[in-house]
């Protein structure tokens, strides 16, 4: 990611899906995009929204620290163009970031990634997480008591040397 004035730029490359088993067989029905190792999918056949899985993906990419403070952003329209979406699926995706406190959109000079640190409230960050993990579940068509079992399971997991 080069460094410009304004930070590192987060740049999209749209990558071919000829190659994908999934894809050759029509099972998977969707787009992705790709860019210094960071991959960004958006599945049509799933029943979750398009901009909630790239809310997610996003919101992931920045927790992980795979989106660091200060990178920018693709503009909503050059993203939405990678990905196949309707600008107004990107604008509401970055809108979400921005209201968990995620990235900072501004008129002219576009969005970026905020610091994580910066959201210091636990409930919401573990909200946050909560929803990609939701998210997650979903697109794997869990129910609710197995996405339940899995957090409780990890949990147990943890407190266990």
């Amino acid at each position: 990611m080069g460094a410009g004035r304004h930070g590192s730029h987060f740049r999209t490359d749209r990558v071919s899906l000829s190659g994908c088993p999934a894809a050759a067989a029509g099972i998977y029905q969707g787009s992705t995009m790709k860019t210094n190792g960071i991959s960004v999918i958006i599945n049509q056949a799933s029943p979750v929204p398009p901009y909630e899985q790239l809310r997610a993906q996003l919101a992931d990419l920045i927790s992980v620290g795979r989106l660091n403070h200060g990178d920018r952003l693709p503009s909503v329209r050059q993203l939405a163009s990678d990905l196949g979406l309707a600008n107004n699926t990107v604008v509401r995706a970055y809108r979400e970031l921005e209201t968990a406190g995620l990235v900072k959109s501004r008129r002219g000079s576009g969005t970026q990634v905020v610091a994580l640190a910066a959201t210091t409230d636990i409930k919401v960050k573990l909200a946050e997480h909560a929803r990609s993990y939701a998210a997650a579940a979903r697109q794997l068509n869990a129910t609710d008591e197995e996405t339940l079992a899995a957090i409780r399971q990890a949990l147990a997991a943890r407190d266990t040397p």
